[in-house]
């Protein structure tokens, strides 16, 4: 169980974060949306049980792919220990699973904002931690890479009993994929829950402002659709969304 006992954060003068108590279960997914309280791992000690995703990784210079994954697997190597093959076979594999299996020998400096962002997730699940931090770890990717992602990292929590936690700004990939949602607004947590049971219309338009429908698609997953307000279509898209969500 992963747990945070009145967290706080301050930068300056400011509470960033106040107050904040949670647990995660083992092998549950945790989804925080609105202000979150993921920052930083540095020390080598907890690298064996939390693997962190961050927005915005270090691009070390003339660091091939292959070998930024192979970090990963730093805790489970002596210090004057060298990556074995079944290492690199492993981070070879997990390259492999999230499409960038092609790109092993390219350097970091050359790669887009979507494929660095899947090479910072192998490295991650190289660690083979327990634990998986997660700060908007697809924001680079298109629809269709960002969603292929979040599935691999849900295969992967449940092969591997993996505990998740992850701050999630796009809130129909959060409906759908984590099990449990944590609502942060002004850095204090609102409340907790079923992703049905905190996205609900009334919530999100008094914490996210705007006008918003929760619906559910044809296989009952949740859809959070934004509603025009101050257009001459705002009153047919709002109809046309009832209809659609039944």
């Amino acid at each position: 169980m992963l747990r945070l006992d009145s967290v706080g954060v301050r930068y300056g003068e400011d509470d960033a974060v106040r107050g904040v108590t949670f647990a995660v279960t083992e092998g549950e997914w945790l989804g925080l949306i609105g202000s979150t309280v993921l920052g930083g791992l540095s020390h080598r000690r907890l690298a064996r049980l939390v693997a962190y995703v961050p927005q915005q990784p270090e691009r070390p210079a003339g660091m091939t792919v292959l070998d930024y994954a192979l970090l990963g697997r730093t805790p489970h190597i002596g210090y004057l220990g060298v990556e074995s093959d079944e290492d690199r076979r492993q981070c070879a594999t997990l390259l492999e699973r999230l499409g960038i299996g092609h790109l092993t020998a390219r350097t970091l400096t050359t790669l887009s904002g979507g494929e660095m962002q899947r090479a910072v997730l192998a490295r991650a699940l190289a660690q083979q931690a327990p634990v998986l931090l997660l700060d908007e770890p697809t924001s680079a990717l298109d629809l269709g890479n960002r969603v292929d992602a979040l599935e691999l990292v849900d295969e992967l929590r449940l092969e591997r009993g993996l505990t998740v936690l992850s701050a999630i700004h796009d809130l129909t990939l959060a409906a759908q994929f984590t099990d449990r949602l944590l609502l942060m607004d002004r850095g204090s947590a609102v409340v907790s829950g079923a992703p049905a049971e905190v996205l609900n219309p009334q919530r999100l338009s008094r914490h996210f402002g705007g006008n918003v429908h929760v619906l559910r698609d044809p296989s009952g997953a949740l859809v959070v659709a934004p509603v025009r307000a101050h257009t001459h279509l705002a009153a047919e898209n709002r109809q046309s969304l009832q209809a659609w969500g039944g």
